[in-house]
């Protein structure tokens, strides 16, 4: 094994998210971790640009565990939001909410901004990462078949890109694939080598 896997392997994380796509991808990683969460109002102050709302949120999340973290400990956060034009579009309340964000996004291009904080009792800093995606224009009877079948309340924007509506909708995508479900990998990883 590589000295710096070692190393990785060696270090203690905490993922504050509940998401189980998230979970997943850090297991990918091959390092240990365990799942903490502390409950956060994640009310967005009015007039935050959409392009700060996923950072503001991700460093909201971390500053719930301030006196919380052990020695050695890196704490990870993380929050997901979709911009379409100048509006973020979080997760909906119910179907309809769910059908308008996505009949909104149907032959159009919009933008998933992915931010994470990772931090110990020393530092703090958060990783930022943005992806363009592009729908093909979706029927309503697709729309509503992805809804039924797959619930996506849980999921900014009203989808995921790994699900159904991914695979017959989304026509192009510029940037991170992982990104777009929620967790930016690449920048996790070679921040973890660095820490």
């Amino acid at each position: 094994m590589e000295p710096f896997l070692k190393k990785l392997k060696t270090k203690k994380l905490i993922l504050a998210s509940n998401s189980p796509r998230r979970q997943e991808l850090l297991k990918g990683l091959e390092v240990d971790f365990e799942v903490r969460v502390n409950p956060v109002d994640e009310e967005i102050p009015a007039g935050l640009p959409a392009s700060f709302v996923a950072a503001y949120l991700s460093k909201l999340k971390s500053d719930a565990f301030e006196a919380e973290l052990e020695d050695g400990v890196i704490l990870i956060t993380s929050d997901t939001v979709v911009i379409l034009g100048d509006h973020v579009l979080g997760k909906p309340k119910n179907e309809d909410e769910a059908f308008d964000m996505l009949k909104s996004l149907s032959g159009a291009t919009h933008t998933v901004m992915t931010a994470v904080t990772m931090r110990d009792n020393i530092k703090k800093i958060t990783l930022e990462d943005e992806t363009l995606v592009t729908f093909k224009m979706l029927t309503e009877e697709e729309i509503w078949h992805y809804i039924k079948t797959y619930e996506p309340f849980d999921k900014a924007g009203a989808y995921g890109i790994q699900e159904w509506i991914g695979f017959i909708g989304v026509s192009k995508i510029e940037g991170s694939y992982f990104n777009v479900m929620g967790f930016p990998l690449h920048l996790v990883y070679d921040q973890l080598k660095k820490w």
